[in-house]
């Protein structure tokens, strides 16, 4: 199983060059970083911790751009991946999206995760032009016309939301395929949706009973019939040397551990004890 860290960007406290450095240094495997491009101020879209529009932490309203801040930490670090827990690619044009993207692995030597998510705040994808209930149907759109940029020679797509003709595209990513893991809850139908459109799932931090989603995600991707396992990537909060077990067994293949918003020097200090208390067992 493997080990990273998610630093929610800010304006403030530690750079994303700064955190990844810390984590290759500390022995961990990847940085992930998210995605809001703006908050709304008024919203119908309640959020999924609080229930209402009020907001858990203020980050949200200063997040950094994701590929930036990557590609700042890819710039300083040779061997930890870079990740987005979570991306918000339907707020993107997919096809300068799928640009960046794949300049990023090429540049980074192939190390990029694209977590993606579908967007709990309806508000904010409206801004971007996404229809109300199609957020599942755009993303999908967007992936695939991603993919087909990446991989085909002359690419071209066509469908409700993006079209384009055969088009060149380059450079291709490192990686064929580039994994995609989506963040959702784990439910029968995110897992439904994943087996056919992902290569793994991403829990929320509102998940219980992650082994026993785990396996409902492992039938219905080999019930959609897909070679191998799902990728499954757990957020968690301290390292608990019992709940990883428990997570390994159960085909978790990847935990992240959030970080506080403190000081630049306290978030590194953090990240080397958690590379330190992993190393220990």
């Amino acid at each position: 199983m493997r080990y990273g860290v998610v630093l929610f960007t800010s304006d403030r406290g530690i750079t994303p060059a700064d955190a990844a450095r810390a984590a290759e240094e500390a022995g961990l495997d990847s940085l992930s970083v998210p995605e809001h491009t703006h908050i709304p101020v008024r919203r119908d879209a309640a959020h999924p911790g609080t229930g209402d529009a009020s907001l858990p932490d203020d980050r949200y309203m200063r997040t950094l751009d994701p590929w930036v801040a990557l590609a700042m930490a890819a710039a300083v670090t040779s061997r930890i991946r870079l990740s987005t827990a979570v991306a918000l690619p339907a707020e993107h044009d997919p096809i300068t999206l799928a640009k960046t993207i794949a300049s990023l692995d090429h540049l980074s030597g192939g190390r990029v995760t694209l977590g993606a998510g579908f967007g709990w705040n309806t508000d904010e994808l409206a801004d971007h032009g996404v229809p109300l209930g199609r957020r599942r149907t755009v993303l999908r759109e967007y992936l695939e016309a991603m993919r087909a940029l990446w991989t085909d020679e002359e690419a071209a797509y066509e469908g409700d939301f993006v079209k384009f003709g055969p088009s060149w595209a380059w450079p291709k990513p490192v990686q064929s395929p580039i994994p995609v893991v989506i963040g959702a809850g784990g439910t029968e139908k995110t897992f439904a949706w994943i087996a056919r459109s992902a290569d793994g799932w991403l829990t929320t931090p509102a998940d219980r009973g992650i082994a026993a989603k785990t396996a409902l995600l492992r039938q219905i991707w080999q019930d959609a019939g897909r070679p191998g396992a799902p990728e499954v990537v757990a957020l968690a909060g301290k390292p608990d040397r019992d709940q990883l077990g428990r997570w390994a067994e159960a085909g978790v293949t990847e935990v992240l551990f959030g970080l506080p918003d403190l000081a630049a020097d306290a978030v590194a200090g953090y990240i080397g004890r958690i590379g330190e208390k992993i190393r220990s067992w």
